[in-house]
């Protein structure tokens, strides 16, 4: 369905569950990954299930840290010598107290792992996609980004600047041939959401590999005409 055969793909959060997924769907396509983590040890698993591990490398970086996110893109330039797409998927969710309970860390922590961790990325990224080939981003935002729910204030606003950022983005750079989408997940099934809400109907979450699928699409030209979307994959919740 897809061909990514000679395109350099950076997945980030490349560790966790739907990163996961995403690095394998672009790899039976035919792309090189670069596997990026924080926690580089649970990478290693994760390079052995892809087609194509021989020509995809695992690398680690603080996301939120500037030059870490500097020395990460400079280690994909230098092995692929090119960076094609960028699928930002690198995010977390904490539940929260109310706001006025919250603690400035907890704030900082969900803007800082959602939000900065994606603008320093493409802001890395960006300018290695300035050529008549250009390049493809896609971010992560939720089902929360366009509705605030209580307890979930910094999640909800983290994710809500990542929906904003992308549109931005893609105002910026869509005549330069960079085409910058984000996706709106509802509830993913993972495991960890199972172990979370136990006594769910999992059936209607999203599996990771449909929100993969999606991602591959954004990423490929058949997006070609897309610029700045926030595309909503709730699943049937």
């Amino acid at each position: 369905m897809f061909n990514f055969t000679g395109k350099a793909v950076i997945v980030t959060g490349a560790a966790g569950t739907l990163a996961g997924e995403v690095a394998r769907h672009f790899a039976a396509a035919g792309a090189s990954i670069a596997l990026v983590d924080i926690n580089q040890d649970l990478l290693g698993s994760v390079l052995s299930g892809l087609d194509t591990a021989s020509s995809s490398i695992c690398l680690q970086a603080d996301l939120t840290d500037e030059k870490s996110v500097a020395g990460m893109v400079g280690e994909v330039m230098d092995r692929f010598g090119t960076i094609d797409v960028l699928a930002n998927i690198a995010g977390g969710f904490t539940m929260g107290p109310r706001v006025h309970e919250t603690d400035i860390k907890d704030w900082d922590f969900m803007l800082d792992l959602n939000a900065k961790s994606v603008f320093l990325t493409c802001r890395a990224v960006i300018p290695h996609m300035l050529t008549p080939s250009g390049g493809k981003i896609v971010n992560i935002a939720a089902r929360v980004a366009n509705e605030g729910k209580g307890r979930m204030a910094p999640y909800s606003v983290s994710k809500s600047a990542v929906a904003r950022l992308t549109e931005s983005l893609a105002a910026e750079y869509r005549n330069d041939n960079i085409n910058i989408n984000c996706i709106m997940p509802g509830t993913i099934d993972t495991p960890a959401n199972r172990r979370d809400i136990p006594d769910a109907d999992y059936s209607k979450w999203v599996a990771p590999a449909a929100l993969a699928e999606v991602i591959l699409v954004l990423a490929s030209d058949a997006a070609r005409a897309i610029h700045g979307a926030s595309v909503p994959v709730f699943g049937l919740t």
